[in-house]
């Protein structure tokens, strides 16, 4: 069996039973979010009948006469049609449309966030561990400090100074609600700043550690053979750094920034709600607080997803960047 065949086999067989544990952990849980809803809805005043919570149990996934394995069937089946039931917390709103208007603004805030320290802490500290024994290579480490700050302590940090002290950035939302949402000028302008707070949250709090990683393997990888007979040959130090070291010391980097990526879609819970972005983070909080079961337990499967995909994703550019795993076993 090639590699290729073995890796999208091992990650179809892992996507089955995050789906199957996705669907079970749920049904674990205390309380039931039919009745959770059906009393929100009398306290509104709303009559409710022995129909509506037949209707309800359907929407929500709770169907089949409480057989478990019913539920599963019918669980696999809406998977595949999309239908990933109706929110507690939005309710009428279908799970998936409440997905997709929050899954754009995390993909933007936190997959360019977490981008942008990846290649700059990786950028940083290829040069930090190349010029190792530099003043350079004793001050860079110091900037982990950030790594060590928690998210909501930095974010406050942020917060006051440049949202309620200067009052530069504005203190919360997405974006100015007296603007039109849409690919004009104005939102996306609005969006940009509202973002920064939050985008540079993620960038502070991440980049020392990016960095203090890919310098210390920097430094192990220049002591490698293969390093030392480059310099041997009298190559360019830029071709030896470039080529031959950054190379081979950046794949623990990706293997951590893919699993980095596979959370992007899960945003920054603690983030997002000290900003009030309205992000998936944010939506899961509202979730949990609601204990609206679908609409939790659907980002937990697209989180899922996402990571396996992405895990996947590396470890086929592994094979291109290092022939070696491709080697039969």
């Amino acid at each position: 069996m090639t590699y290729l065949r073995r890796k999208i086999l091992f990650y179809l067989v892992a996507a089955w039973i995050a789906i199957t544990v996705n669907f079970a952990i749920p049904r674990m849980m205390p309380g039931n979010p039919v009745d959770i809803l059906l009393a929100r809805l009398q306290q509104g005043g709303a009559t409710v009948l022995p129909q509506s919570r037949q209707a309800l149990e359907t929407a929500l996934g709770r169907s089949g006469d409480g057989n478990v394995l019913v539920q599963y069937v019918e669980y696999l089946g809406n998977l595949v049609t999309g239908d990933l039931g109706v929110s507690v917390t939005y309710f009428p709103t279908p799970v998936l449309t409440v997905l997709g208007q929050a899954l754009p603004w995390t993909l933007v805030l936190v997959g360019v966030s977490t981008l942008l320290a990846f290649v700059l802490g990786v950028g940083v500290g290829t040069f930090v561990g190349w010029h190792r024994g530099t003043w350079l290579d004793g001050v860079a480490p110091a900037t982990t400090f950030l790594s060590a700050i928690p998210y909501f302590w930095l974010a406050l940090i942020l917060l006051f100074l440049f949202g309620s002290f200067w009052q530069v950035f504005p203190l919360a939302g997405g974006y100015d609600y007296d603007t039109t949402p849409g690919l004009n000028a104005e939102f996306l302008l609005s969006a940009l700043h509202h973002a920064v707070l939050p985008g540079l949250t993620i960038v502070l709090s991440s980049v020392g550690a990016w960095m203090l990683g890919m310098r210390n393997m920097m430094v192990s990888t220049l002591s490698e053979d293969y390093v030392l007979t480059a310099e041997a040959k009298g190559l360019r130090s830029r071709r030896i750094m470039l080529a031959y070291a950054a190379r081979n010391a950046v794949l623990p980097s990706i293997a951590g920034f893919a699993i980095s990526l596979g959370f992007v879609v899960s945003g920054s819970i603690v983030t997002e709600a000290v900003f009030s972005y309205p992000g998936v983070g944010y939506v899961l909080l509202q979730a949990v607080q609601n204990n609206d079961y679908p609409l939790m337990q659907a980002i937990f499967l697209v989180i899922t997803l996402t990571v396996l995909g992405a895990n996947l994703a590396v470890d086929l550019l592994h094979s291109v960047i290092d022939p070696r795993t491709r080697k039969a076993e």
